[in-house]
């Protein structure tokens, strides 16, 4: 047998075949990229896991937060009847101030506090003051959920509508502050002044909240209501 009749191919051959030379350097490239979208897939797997774990932690807090708000709709729906229930058959009578049964809002009278057109407390204004704080101040710090969701308590001078709007305005703050200095001077001292005071904010209202078409009485008053915090829902 002839064995030159046949052709072998040696390995210098097959290396100087440029086809094979391709063929490695396609091979080398994907095996390169199988490896950058193995890296990716893992990096990204464990930014989605990352993110996965924050959001169960906003969620969680989320479902917190819900909860205590809850909580504190609940207690502060029973306020008003609380403040009613405190004041009734303690402080003065229905003539004299009136809850409003769904903010817990107390207005007094001006009558018992003060004279027509002034703003310097009556003798009978004082002895009201003196029996009402006491009773008021403990509803508000007796419950932490309420204090410390109560931001301000406001007094509010208020004026009907008969005169100039210049002077009811003038008048309601004269009255809402002699009622605030009242509350703060040696003559009236309750367990939780110090932080009563801390709370309070002097209002006038003068006419604004008064019957336009007639001078009625009833507008002419004092009232103590609730301010609360104004703050979003942040999870940061």
């Amino acid at each position: 047998m002839n064995i030159n009749r046949f052709d072998f191919e040696t390995n210098e051959d097959l290396e100087d075949n440029p086809d094979s030379s391709v063929w490695l350097s396609i091979g080398d490239l994907m095996s390169g990229l199988l490896l950058f979208f193995a890296l990716l897939f893992i990096t990204v797997q464990v930014q989605l896991n990352d993110y996965v774990k924050k959001l169960d932690e906003k969620m969680a807090q989320v479902e917190k937060l819900s909860k205590e708000l809850e909580q504190y709709q609940q207690a502060f729906k029973a306020l008003p009847q609380i403040i009613i229930n405190a004041l009734e058959g303690k402080v003065g009578t229905e003539d004299t101030f009136t809850v409003d049964p769904a903010t817990g809002d107390v207005s007094i009278r001006d009558r018992i506090l003060f004279d027509d057109n002034s703003s310097v407390l009556k003798a009978e204004g004082k002895e009201f003051l003196k029996a009402f704080i006491p009773v008021y101040s403990e509803v508000v710090f007796s419950n932490s959920e309420f204090s410390e969701q109560i931001a301000r308590i406001i007094i509010e001078g208020h004026t009907s509508s008969a005169g100039t709007p210049t002077r009811n305005m003038q008048l309601s703050l004269e009255r809402a502050l002699a009622v605030y200095n009242y509350i703060l001077s040696n003559e009236l001292s309750f367990a939780q002044k110090p932080q009563f005071q801390d709370k309070i904010l002097v209002s006038g209202r003068g006419e604004i909240d008064a019957d336009q078409t007639q001078d009625n009485p009833g507008d002419r008053k004092v009232t103590f209501r609730f301010q609360f915090p104004r703050e979003s829902l942040s999870l940061d």
